[in-house]
């Protein structure tokens, strides 16, 4: 086990098909960077009355993510689409569940992003990524979110904040994802595996 690569865990949500989208460019991100992998999961949806039951394997597309997808991962990315400026809830539901690992520390010093998808350019893409920053500080985790220096920042017109990447889907879900923004997930994703990578030195604990 020792020798496996190191991988960074692309942990989202998406019901409609964008947050997947971008989750899948933000991999490749990761992946241009050698020595490292990208792995990505998804949650399953919760219901207004109870957790939802589904196969343990989805039809399509990731896996759903473990606590052990989490432990063992030297980085993390969140993705979800915004509810009302928020997370939605099955990504939630998963991260509250998450207290084994903040009591053990699991967490500490390993690198994080977050990344999401509205159906309106003013639909709360930047409170939806400060949303997903809060556990992960409490986790204690680096942040790590877009710099200035990818210039893709000061010309997109429809999603791209220095707190991570953003997709401007439309309402409909039907917008592609445009050249701009995957220039930026895809750097988001470059830059958390060359953190992660960097910061393995910090994560190694008796």
């Amino acid at each position: 086990m020792r020798d496996a690569l190191p991988y960074v865990l692309i942990l989202y949500y998406s019901r409609y098909g964008a947050t997947r989208t971008m989750a899948e460019q933000l991999a490749a991100g990761v992946e241009s960077c050698p020595g490292i992998e990208a792995r990505l999961r998804t949650v399953p949806p919760v219901s207004p009355t109870c957790e939802a039951v589904d196969p343990e394997i989805p039809a399509e597309g990731a896996v759903y993510a473990s606590l052990d997808d989490l432990r063992h991962c030297a980085g993390l990315a969140l993705g979800s689409p915004t509810r009302f400026g928020n997370m939605a809830a099955p990504l939630k539901h998963f991260v509250d569940g998450t207290s084994e690992l903040w009591l053990g520390g699991a967490l500490i010093d390993k690198p994080a992003t977050a990344f999401t998808s509205t159906a309106s350019l003013h639909g709360g893409q930047e409170t939806t990524l400060l949303s997903m920053l809060l556990p992960l500080l409490h986790h204690g985790m680096v942040y790590a979110g877009i710099p200035y220096s990818e210039t893709a920042l000061m010309t997109t017109a429809g999603g791209g904040t220095p707190y991570g990447a953003s997709h401007l889907a439309g309402q409909r879900s039907d917008r592609v994802v445009t050249d701009e923004e995957r220039q930026l997930i895809r750097a988001q994703g470059l830059r958390l595996a060359r953190l992660a990578l960097s910061l393995r030195h910090l994560q190694e604990r008796s």
